[in-house]
């Protein structure tokens, strides 16, 4: 099932950025603020928090490279969901989906070198990334582009779109459930490298959403937004890095071992209120993914009914630009 893996992620990434209409775009990357805390939680705060973790991490070059593939990539498809559910400012984090993956497809190989040295000269490739940046990026952005503009034209875009907007919470269920079903074969093999990664997860995620609410009230961000930044800091993209993963020379079956544990952890629940914050078990577990999705299904419908609002006053807007003045 592991071929299967790419092309259901790059579904699930279309399907998240189409939720986001370009207008709403344009009105989050205007708020510097929230972006400011989210890039510096992300990209600063975060691999300093790995830094002081990785005398902690297996010396094993393979083990290293899977927990660092991990924790120095925030997620960016089920932390929306959670952040939702925790009662953050969802809206803004969503809107940011595109500008978070560019920038850790960027820079994630100069972290790697970073904390590698020359032993990452010899497992990172280059081609994994520019594939990535392609058909998960470019493709995933362009084609949502295109299908926001036929929406704002079209009665029948506007229908498609909507009936799209059912999709990402079960597009991100069979990317989990294809992931679990290709790499749990492998995890017997590897359990030695499952407990030697185990702890660094652990005291990341007990570190990480903390890190986050401190970014978050460096910038004075509202409660719900300080929210979001801590779920982002604390929640990792470990089904978008999974292809990287298994590019790596002699990766199996240990460094998709030590990337499905990140994925397998038991869920996470943050809620991060009045400046304190109450952290449970982080991760993203099949049982729960399944609860999240239930609950996410019956306001499926709500969202696309806005979506077609927003595409039906777009097309109405541009109906009337177009509308010949009378004399």
């Amino acid at each position: 099932m592991a071929p299967a893996i790419d092309p259901l992620l790059a579904f699930m990434l279309f399907m998240t950025v189409l939720q986001v209409p370009l207008t709403e775009l344009r009105r989050a990357w205007s708020n510097m603020r929230f972006l400011g805390a989210l890039l510096l939680a992300n990209f600063v705060a975060v691999p300093l928090l790995v830094a002081v973790l990785l005398p902690w991490m297996p010396q094993d070059p393979l083990l290293r490279i899977g927990e660092l593939l991990v924790l120095l990539t925030p997620c960016i498809d089920y932390v929306v969901t959670f952040a939702h559910l925790g009662q953050a400012d969802a809206k803004p984090l969503l809107a940011s989906t595109p500008l978070l993956l560019a920038a850790q497809m960027i820079l994630l190989p100069v972290y790697l070198g970073v904390f590698m040295g020359d032993a990452a000269a010899g497992l990172v490739q280059w081609e994994p990334f520019v594939h990535a940046f392609i058909w998960l990026i470019a493709v995933a952005l362009s084609l949502a582009a295109v299908f926001q503009v036929w929406a704002a034209r079209s009665t029948a875009g506007e229908r498609a779109v909507g009936w799209l907007g059912l999709f990402p919470v079960p597009a991100t269920a069979a990317v989990l459930f294809v992931v679990v079903a290709a790499v749990a074969p492998q995890l017997s093999l590897a359990m030695d490298a499952v407990r030697a990664v185990a702890p660094v997860y652990v005291a990341f995620a007990i570190a990480a959403p903390m890190l986050g609410w401190g970014v978050a009230r460096l910038f004075r961000l509202p409660a719900d937004q300080g929210r979001a930044i801590a779920f982002s800091s604390a929640t990792r993209d470990s089904l978008v890095v999974l292809p990287l993963g298994l590019a790596i020379p002699g990766a199996l079956p240990w460094v998709p071992a030590v990337i499905v544990t990140d994925v397998g952890r038991t869920g996470q629940r943050a809620d991060v209120r009045q400046g304190s914050a109450e952290l449970g078990d982080k991760g993203c577990s099949t049982a729960l993914f399944t609860w999240v999705t239930a609950r996410q299904e019956a306001k499926m419908f709500s969202r696309a009914q806005r979506l077609k609002l927003v595409f039906s006053a777009q097309r109405h807007q541009g109906a009337e630009r177009h509308q010949p003045k009378s004399p």
